[in-house]
C-alpha cells in the first residue's frame, strides 16, 4: 500500500482533533480503519498508540478508537467491535485525541529522553531498553554496577534539566547528513531499518540529540519533575530505572 493518510502526529503534536475522509476500511475481529488524515500516534519506540474518537460529520455518530498502529504505511485506527456499523469509506468526519493520555505520554518521553540525555552526559551509558505509560515509565541502560547513591544523583541532574527550561525541537533529515551526528543513536542496537532516508531527531537543546520517532512536550518545563520509583538489574550490565512525574509542569 503506498502512504497516502496525512499523519499530522510527527509534526503538529499539540493539534488535538482534525477533520478527515475515511480512505479505507477492513472488517474481522474489529474494524480497522484508514483515514487521508489523522492526529493519532501510532505506537513505537516504547510510547503506546493514541486513544480517542471518530465522529461522523453528517449525523453526529462516534466511534471509540482503542488503538492505532502502522501498516503498510498507513496509520490504522482500530475500532471498539462493540459500537456498531462503522463508518462508510468516503464519509467526512472529525478525528479526536484523548488528549489528557497523549499529553500525559508526552511529557512521560520527554522526561525520559532527559533521564537518557543526563546518563549519557555523566556516564556514558547506552539504553538497551525502555517503555512507558502516561504519567510513568522505565529506562534500561548498560550500567555493570547502580546503587541508590547513584541514582539520587541521576534524579537530581535529571530535575535539574528540566528546571531549565530546554526548549525541545524536532526535525527530519537527510540519513547521511543524520548519520553525520555523534552519538545520534543512544540504544546498543541501532533499531532504525536501512531503508529509511528521512530521520527524525529530537533534540532537548543544551542536553540531549538523538533520533526518534515519538510525541514530545516543546520545552522541559511542561514536564514538571520526576521521581525514580524504583531500580533493578536486568543482568550482568544492564541495569532498570523507573520513574514517575510527580508535578503536572507548566
Amino acid at each position: 500500500m503506498t502512504p497516502t493518510g496525512e499523519q499530522l502526529c510527527y509534526s503538529h503534536a499539540y493539534l488535538r482533533s482534525v477533520e478527515a475522509r475515511v480512505a479505507a476500511l477492513e472488517s474481522g475481529e474489529g474494524t480497522l480503519l484508514v483515514l487521508d488524515r489523522t492526529v493519532f500516534y501510532p505506537g513505537g519506540g516504547g510510547q503506546p498508540s493514541d486513544r480517542g474518537l471518530i465522529l461522523r460529520s453528517s449525523d453526529g455518530r462516534s466511534w471509540t478508537v482503542r488503538g492505532a498502529r502502522t501498516s503498510g504505511g498507513e496509520i490504522v485506527h482500530e475500532l471498539e467491535p462493540d459500537d456498531g456499523d462503522p463508518p462508510a469509506v468516503g464519509d467526512v468526519v472529525r478525528v479526536d485525541l484523548d488528549w489528557a493520555r497523549r499529553l500525559a505520554l508526552m511529557r512521560t518521553h520527554t522526561a525520559l529522553h532527559v533521564l537518557c540525555g543526563v546518563v549519557w552526559r555523566d556516564y556514558g551509558a547506552l539504553v538497551t531498553g525502555g517503555n512507558m505509560e502516561p504519567g510513568s515509565g522505565r529506562m534500561d541502560f548498560e550500567f555493570e554496577r547502580m546503587s541508590g547513591d547513584l541514582v539520587d544523583a541521576i534524579e537530581a541532574a535529571a530535575n535539574v534539566e528540566l528546571a531549565a527550561a530546554r526548549d525541545v525541537r524536532v526535525a527530519v533529515l537527510p540519513r547521511d547528513e543524520a548519520f553525520a551526528i555523534p552519538d545520534l543513536i543512544r540504544t546498543k542496537v541501532n533499531l532504525l531499518p536501512a531503508g529509511i532516508e528521512q530521520i527524525r531527531t529530537i533534540e532537548i537543546v543544551g542536553l540531549d540529540l538523538q533520533a526518534d520517532g515519538g510525541t514530545h512536550v516543546a520545552n522541559t518545563r511542561e514536564v514538571g519533575r520526576l521521581r525514580v520509583t524504583g531500580y533493578e538489574s536486568k543482568g550482568r550490565i544492564n541495569k532498570r530505572i523507573r520513574i514517575e512525574l510527580i508535578d503536572p509542569g507548566t
